[in-house]
């Protein structure tokens, strides 16, 4: 079969692999790709932080546990954490910008973003054991909640894993 496409070779006729571009459009590329990541998951995170900021002023608030209360405050907290860490790059880039240190905003971006999300599974899995320990069993909302936690690692973050350790053993 015929390619119409041909593979871009450098000066010695090798064929090149991935793009061709600048540090600068690399880092401009990966900001914006960065951006779309953090608009989904700061959407999310705010609306759930929103939402458990409410539940200590609703009625039945009054009536939970201890345990219940602690798992909530660590819930809150961790909620907070994620909503900061997601928002971090955007306060690091209008901070920084315009003194020529995009590849940099955007390594430090990234890594704002991978905590941010690491913290966010985190707020998930404690907010639905806390639903959950309202609504079933407390044994049978720690395993619930467990099952979630173990979901979302397997979305999240296996595939990722997987597919760069795949990268690296070809490579």
């Amino acid at each position: 079969m015929h390619d119409d496409h041909e593979a871009p070779r450098n000066e010695d006729g090798e064929v090149r692999s991935g793009r061709v571009e600048t540090r600068e459009e690399r880092a401009d590329r990966k900001w914006a790709e960065l951006l779309q990541e953090v608009r989904v998951t700061q959407t999310g995170v705010q609306i759930l932080f929103a939402f458990l900021l409410t539940v200590a002023f609703t009625p039945h608030f009054q009536s939970l546990g201890q345990v219940d209360r602690s798992i909530y405050v660590a819930t809150v907290l961790l909620g907070a954490a994620a909503t900061g860490a997601l928002i971090a790059p955007v306060s690091l880039h209008r901070i920084v910008t315009g003194r020529r240190l995009k590849p940099e905003t955007v390594d430090w971006a990234s890594r704002f973003t991978v905590a941010g999300l690491v913290l966010l599974l985190c707020t998930v899995a404690s907010a639905l054991l806390l639903i959950l320990r309202v609504v079933v069993a407390d044994a049978t909302a720690f395993w619930l909640a467990a099952a979630a936690l173990i979901w979302f690692v397997l979305c999240w973050f296996v595939p990722a894993a997987w597919l760069f350790h795949r990268s690296r053993r070809d490579s």
